[in-house]
């Protein structure tokens, strides 16, 4: 007879088990077949009746609130025209709200009993809680292609621009939306494919210009071949799953944690809470949490999930829109730790002495519910005595513990003196239709670096955590500055005045001290810039090598799994280690590990130079209405063809060819860096002060064109005329090389 499960073995499944919770899965798992279902059948009818189960479920989310991203079934449309969605998900009481959902132009039509997946906003003043934007339609998830549309006499075709896809696609007449002749258009395969002919597509977004602003990050994702539609069984995969419970976790819901993120964040996957260590053998010390939201728990090793997280290696972000690692129902839903949500986590309770130093560490699975969602600057002005009316009540009781608890970090940090390099991060605003309206720098708040400094403690004690129980792991590893860069370094540092050392073991401390040498005057961008193009770029790798930069031995990243791959691995290893569930690291997941992060290293490179690029084409658009306009800027880089410049205004990247460098001929020192005039003399290096013009803008590549108008607050000297008096010392040096060649021609010859 089989062994029929006990109700506490039922709710354990369950819990375990939020995808295959129906009396078929359960009876599945326990090998239940036959008559003995009838007894399945009782037990969960008890269950339900004695409210464990609907208990379990208002665990998950809370009951009176939708999820920001939310399954809806749409209605049959109102007398007016208006189309509304009920939730497939709710707990709360009375009946589930009405969602009224607002269609952009480009949206498919739906109709009722339509399934979709929906971005939610909270409305008030309305007779509706909840606005609908359509992500997309559950069921369908149709081919992306991005091309210039060829208009012909029936429609047209979408020539594709990306560089492997050389067939093209027709478009009927009416699947065109209007695009003209020579638009980027974003397109969807209409219909499965024929054997014979072209294949059909429908135009879904109109472009415009394949060089205006709004096309320029899809150009990058496709130029760089990163993935940015998700396969079929990958939204399945992720469709179907459902919040996680409490069971086996410990309840850190009465906590008090907080979300501090940019203002504009796409998503919410660590919190933090602190307070004051009562421990009298830690006098002045602070006890720090840290969730991190505990995406392992739904992405399971070898799933299709898994795959394509794995694929992607992390999320790119561009000023108009994100590429994910995973899809909107985890990253935007499930693992976001949205305000007032419970959401499963693994924590780490750190303590801290009176001086910021980590005296210990315990990591735990748990369940969180963040009481508020809140930006750096909210908080900011919250400590400096401004709080509006979220902060106010958390000033006390969570903000003021937490910047007591980065004061005392503050001391750990300048006996470590990790690099201390001061490079403001810019900020590019765009309107609705995707155009540059602004280019500004970001403000560097103490709230930004509390944050950076608990995260970078949570790395730390997971690296040390699993470094101990001697798990496999990715460490993240930043390598010493090669010779040859730091004599580089050194001699930037020297033609502006200062000084580095030679001849010891190189440390932070030192090229700290040089840093600082330069704060405050004409050379301190150079002196950071040039710092920064020293160092050597960080990876991942299953060896524990340290990380230089951080003058940290052991590192690992932690505190991102939404966003990397790498740190859902350090989940895995940590799960695996406490033995918390059979979602851990596989031992496929340790057999590649040297390939994983060979791969994550290179497509984190991939994203940032697909960033980059699109920043350089953002800034050359918004330029590109100011072409010949004079800007104030700094000699960034040196080369054979020419001069870099860094524009103060917006921090953009220009190049004055050589041929606009002056008349003359210029002599390129590639070891000094230097460009020298072969008539005058004169001198241009790197820290230079100019004044440029800007002769040419090119969105479509991201360059900028520049012509030297003063060096160093002076006018360029006049060069000689050409023709007469003494020859130039570049003809001198042609005259002077054609009469060696002679000379080697004719000793050849003799002999």
């Amino acid at each position: 007879m089989t062994q029929i499960p006990t109700k506490d073995q039922i709710l354990e499944w369950i819990t375990d088990n939020p995808t295959q919770t129906s009396k078929r899965d359960i009876a599945k798992a326990f090998g239940i077949k036959g008559a003995d279902r009838i007894e399945l059948k009782r037990l969960l009818r008890e269950l339900e009746a004695d409210g464990h189960l609907e208990k379990r479920k208002k665990t998950y989310r809370d009951p009176d609130k939708l999820p920001p991203v939310s399954v809806l079934q749409v209605l049959a449309p109102t007398p007016d025209g208006d189309l509304y969605a009920r939730p497939l998900e709710w707990h709360g009481e009375g009946e589930a709200p009405r969602v009224l959902f607002v269609a952009r132009p480009t949206d498919p039509a739906l109709g009722e009993g339509d399934r979709i997946l929906a971005r939610l906003t909270e409305v008030t003043g309305e007779e509706y809680p909840y606005e609908a934007r359509l992500i997309r339609r559950i069921g369908t998830n149709p081919q992306r292609i991005l091309g210039v549309f060829r208009k012909g006499a029936e429609g047209g075709r979408i020539m594709p621009v990306d560089k492997g896809a050389d067939l093209e696609w027709m478009v009927v007449a009416d699947a065109t939306q209007g695009a003209r002749d020579g638009e980027l258009v974003e397109a969807e395969q209409s219909g499965p494919r024929s054997r014979f002919g072209l294949p059909r597509a429908r135009i879904v977004n109109r472009l415009g210009d394949p060089s205006a602003p709004k096309a320029v990050s899809l150009i990058a994702i496709h130029q760089h071949g990163i993935p940015d539609v998700f396969p079929d069984d990958v939204i399945a995969e992720a469709d179907c799953q459902k919040p996680a419970g409490l069971g086996g976790r410990e309840d850190l819901r009465p906590l008090p944690f907080v979300t501090i993120d940019p203002a504009d964040a796409r998503d919410h996957d660590d919190a933090c809470y602190a307070h004051a260590d009562d421990d009298p053998k830690n006098e002045g010390g602070h006890v720090v949490w840290v969730a991190i939201a505990d995406v392992a728990h739904y992405v399971r090793p070898g799933s299709a999930l898994d795959r394509e997280a794995r694929k992607r290696g992390n999320s790119t972000y561009f000023p108009d829109r994100v590429v994910p690692m995973l899809p909107d129902r985890l990253s935007g839903d499930l693992c976001s730790l949205h305000e007032g949500v419970p959401r499963a986590c693994i924590a780490v309770r750190m303590k801290l002495d009176a001086h910021g130093e980590l005296l210990s560490h315990r990591f735990t699975r748990g369940l969180m519910r963040s009481v508020a969602s809140l930006n750096y600057q909210e908080v900011q002005a919250a400590i400096e005595g401004r709080p509006n009316d979220k902060t106010a009540p958390l000033l006390d009781e969570v903000i003021r513990p937490l910047y007591a608890a980065h004061e005392a970090t503050k001391t750990a940090r300048a006996r470590r003196q990790p690099l201390d390099l001061d490079l403001p991060e810019r900020k590019i605003v765009l309107s609705e239709e995707g155009k540059v309206e602004s280019v500004a720098f970001r403000d560097r708040l103490d709230a930004h670096r509390l944050i950076e400094e608990f995260m970078i403690l949570a790395n730390v004690a997971a690296a040390q955590e699993l470094t101990r129980m001697r798990r496999p792991l990715l460490y993240r590893v930043h390598e010493e500055p090669s010779p040859e860069k730091l004599e580089a370094l050194r001699e930037v540092a020297a033609a502006s005045g200062f000084t580095l050392a030679k001849g010891q073991v190189l440390h932070t401390a030192q090229l700290n001290r040089l840093l600082g040498q330069a704060e405050g005057t004409e050379f301190d961008e150079l002196i950071n810039i040039s710092t920064l193009r020293s160092m050597t770029q960080a990876y991942y790798s299953p060896m524990h090598l340290g990380h230089f930069g951080l003058a940290l031995r052991s590192y690992a990243h932690f505190t991102s799994p939404i966003r990397r791959y790498s740190d859902l691995v350090v989940h895995r290893a940590l799960i695996t280690g406490h033995g918390w569930g059979k979602d851990g690291l596989s031992a496929d997941d340790i057999d590649r590990l040297e390939d994983t992060a060979q791969h994550i290293s290179d497509t984190e490179r991939r994203s940032m130079a697909a960033e980059r690029d699109t920043t350089d084409r953002y800034l050359a658009a918004y330029l590109s209405e100011r072409v010949g306009n004079e800007f104030s800027g700094r000699i960034s880089g040196i080369a054979r063809f020419g001069a870099f410049v860094k524009l103060d205004e917006t921090g953009a990247d220009g190049l004055i060819p050589m041929r606009d460098l002056g008349q003359e001929y210029f002599h390129f020192d590639k070891d000094a860096q230097i460009l020298t005039g072969s008539d005058t003399g004169l001198t241009i290096g790197i820290g230079q002060r100019v004044t440029v013009r800007l002769s040419e803008a090119v969105p479509v590549t991201g360059g900028l064109t520049l012509e030297l108008l003063s060096l160093d607050g002076k006018a360029l000297p006049r060069t000689p005329a050409r023709g007469r008096g003494k020859p130039t010392r570049r003809k001198a040096t042609v005259a002077k090389r054609k009469a060696a060649k002679t000379q080697r021609k004719v000793t050849r010859k003799r002999r």
